[in-house]
């Protein structure tokens, strides 16, 4: 169960960040291969935009993207660290906003500000209470026709409702949180008058279990606004194999 407290340990101080966070794409064959092949097929119809916010950053892998899409980006991480690599990083981009936060509040940001939110494999390791605090917040600081893509946990949808664990057959190795699902979270959604317009079900770094979903929200009565779409992706492995051996070819 990943506390407030456990990821600012981890991601703040115990962590060494390697390569800073480009560890975490190896298996697609590199950020690029990424984010060209996985992220922004998914996220294209929502940018460019004026304002984008990014949540939990880390040293920026996403954010080297992201700041190509906007005229302003917000960054919000919880680890002072984190949002000092990026600063440095980012140095010469004068459209960066940077944030430290107490791993739940948005209170930096002004209402009806941001067009599109992204946070993408950092708030698989929140539980629900994160999740439901990030959710109400932004219901405010959307525009009209905001639009939210959230990558967090859905492991909690194997959770033995009489024992409130995990059954023995699933490993929790990527450190899932346990009390988030697809379906908790369009709860959460629509009790603060978002609606959620598609969901994937993913398998992340496993056979077994689908541990992740790719949730896309907005505000009721949005541009996007739609009945919520399903997607039970039990292949999502395949696509980063596949880029994998692509990039072998194809870079140096």
């Amino acid at each position: 169960m990943p506390t407030i407290e456990q990821n600012l340990q981890i991601w703040d101080r115990k962590y060494e960040w390697p390569q800073g966070g480009e560890e975490w794409s190896s298996a697609w064959g590199g950020v690029e291969a990424q984010w060209y092949g996985t992220i922004f097929p998914r996220i294209h119809s929502f940018v460019p935009v004026s304002t984008i916010l990014e949540i939990a950053p880390g040293y920026g892998r996403w954010t080297q993207m992201l700041k190509q899409l906007c005229e302003h980006l917000v960054v919000v991480d919880l680890s002072e660290s984190c949002i000092t690599a990026c600063k440095q990083h980012f140095a010469s981009d004068t459209h960066i906003t940077y944030h430290v936060n107490d791993g739940k509040s948005l209170a930096m940001i002004p209402d009806r500000s941001v067009d599109f939110v992204f946070t993408f494999d950092s708030l698989v390791h929140v539980e629900g209470d994160v999740i439901e605090a990030y959710l109400t917040q932004l219901a405010r600081k959307f525009t009209p026709d905001g639009v939210g893509f959230i990558h967090h946990s859905n492991v909690g949808a194997y959770v033995d409702d009489s024992t409130g664990m995990l059954p023995s057959y699933i490993k929790n190795e990527h450190w899932r949180a346990e009390s988030m699902t697809a379906r908790h979270f369009k709860k959460l959604c629509s009790a603060v008058d978002l609606q959620c317009i598609s969901q994937e079900l993913i398998n992340w770094g496993t056979d077994v279990v689908l541990n992740d979903c790719f949730s896309v929200f907005t505000p009721l009565g949005s541009a996007w606004a739609r009945t919520n779409r399903v997607f039970v992706n039990k292949r999502f492995m395949d696509e980063a194999n596949y880029l994998f051996r692509m990039m072998q070819m194809y870079t140096a």
